[in-house]
């Protein structure tokens, strides 16, 4: 669907509120599906499994092209996510964005969320940020979701930016290893060590 001059100034209306924006610290601003979304500081679990993933995937591309980053604005034509973890080129300056803010959504090739509690939170991981980025065309998005039944990892490839879906969903169950199918953290295993108690 092309979006006509309205959209356009809507876009650049909320882009230019964001860019003032100064959330309380700890707080994290974010634009998704044309709203500015500001989400509290997550919980110690949340921080435990997303530590625990830096953890592991880091060694994987010691002296390597890739690294695993967070807290850093991922763009994508006026919209920004601050995702928990994701993988892009060990040297960001390849892929700044137009307005040095962050890095330029073309070159993350993985984007990992760990779902945090509420039924908000849950909605942005699964289905906003879902269509976020895969409309990005981010080649990997992960969700490490401990409120899906008693734990799910969830693997989407093949994005859809047209139809802003991801065309493959890998759905893993706690206690069962999930194992990153392609791109720089292809074999890359989620298990017990990272979900874990």
């Amino acid at each position: 669907m092309a979006a006509g001059p309205v959209t356009h100034v809507l876009d650049e209306l909320v882009w230019q509120a964001w860019k003032v924006m100064a959330p309380p610290e700890g707080f994290r601003a974010e634009i998704i599906d044309e709203v500015i979304e500001v989400s509290p500081p997550r919980r110690r679990r949340h921080a435990v499994v997303v530590n625990r993933l830096r953890r592991y995937l880091a060694p994987q591309w010691v002296g390597g092209d890739y690294a695993a980053y967070q807290g850093v604005h991922v763009i994508h034509r006026r919209k920004v996510w601050i995702p928990d973890l994701f993988i892009a080129p060990e040297d960001l300056d390849e892929i700044p964005d137009e307005e040095d803010l962050g890095v330029d959504a073309s070159g993350v090739r993985a984007v990992f969320e760990v779902v945090s509690l509420g039924r908000e939170a849950q909605s942005r991981d699964r289905k906003r940020k879902r269509r976020a980025y895969a409309r990005a065309g981010i080649p990997l998005y992960v969700l490490i979701d401990d409120f899906d039944g008693d734990g799910t990892v969830v693997i989407l490839t093949a994005p859809d930016p047209d139809k802003a879906v991801y065309a493959e969903e890998h759905r893993v169950p706690y206690g069962t290893d999930a194992v990153i199918p392609d791109g720089p953290a292809k074999g890359f295993v989620i298990g017990e060590a990272i979900v874990g108690p």
